[in-house]
């Protein structure tokens, strides 16, 4: 005698039976169109409960880069800075007036500075003039190194290799030390001022750190460097300085709507005023 569980499960004279072992059929024997709706289910279920899902190994993992414009202009900022540095080994006399190669690019990057330290801090603008003054050293000793090694005996151009990269000890201090001390002093007098008068007032934010910043970089690059560019007195070297600092000083007043716009531009784009403010709340005055 046959019972049903020993019947096939298709043909036209065991449809209930079918039907019946379907009913009773148990959860697990799901059909496999289900199953990855299910995984998603239990994945679901599983970060729910605080269990973090894992990887498969064919699914690649990396760092989370948050998107902002800071990384952008700190790499114009490092850039333009070994260009002038490079471009200022070279003295310039235009008429009367004394000056370094430099003079037409070197002002852009106080203007980055100061809107790296409008928008985004003290702190992030100091992370960066101390990024670009250890790319500028390495650049130096990546030029020191490729001057001193052998040319090969088809290159014929090692003079000139050395004449325009082969920057003497001198300027290569002199270059560091009014970076450092004038890129570092601009972005502290700016945050300074911004403490006193808060959104209010950038024009005086961005030229008040002009001066400070410019001044303090072109005099002791100058003082550094002057006799190692060709300056041999009191008054070259004089004008030397006055031209540079009030050069700067022109172009970064010249180009101030374009850093208006900028800043306006970055903040925002970064969400700035969307962020609570920090400054310390006044104490009370009251009894």
């Amino acid at each position: 005698m046959t019972t049903g569980k020993n019947l096939p499960l298709s043909g036209p004279g065991n449809a209930e039976a079918a039907a019946a072992h379907a009913s009773h059929a148990p959860a697990h024997t799901e059909s496999s169109a289900a199953a990855p709706n299910n995984a998603a289910k239990n994945s679901t279920v599983s970060n729910a409960t605080g269990a973090a899902a894992q990887p498969t190994d064919s699914t690649p993992r990396h760092i989370h880069v948050p998107r902002t414009l800071y990384p952008i202009f700190v790499a114009v900022f490092i850039g333009v800075l070994i260009v002038s540095n490079i471009t200022a080994t070279k003295g310039v006399a235009i008429g009367p007036l004394v000056t370094d190669g430099a003079f037409f690019l070197f002002p852009l990057s106080y203007v980055i500075g100061d809107v790296l330290s409008e928008c985004y801090g003290y702190k992030a603008t100091r992370n960066a003039v101390w990024a670009g003054f250890a790319i500028l050293a390495l650049a130096m000793l990546c030029f020191f190194i490729a001057i001193k090694l052998p040319p090969a005996e088809f290159y014929d151009n090692q003079a000139a290799f050395e004449t325009v990269l082969g920057t003497v000890p001198q300027l290569v201090l002199a270059g560091l030390a009014g970076y450092i001390f004038g890129q570092l002093l601009n972005a502290w007098s700016l945050n300074v001022i911004k403490k006193h008068t808060g959104e209010k007032a950038l024009w005086a934010r961005l030229m008040g750190s002009t001066i400070v910043g410019e001044f303090v970089d072109t005099l002791i690059f100058c003082s550094i460097a002057a006799t190692a560019i060709g300056i041999d007195s009191w008054g070259a070297f004089i004008n030397y300085v006055v031209v540079g600092f009030f050069w700067k000083t022109f172009v970064e007043f010249c180009v101030m709507p374009i850093t208006y716009a900028v800043i306006a531009w970055v903040k925002k784009n970064e969400g700035y005023y969307e962020q609570p403010s920090v400054m310390p709340a006044r104490p009370s005055t009251t009894t």
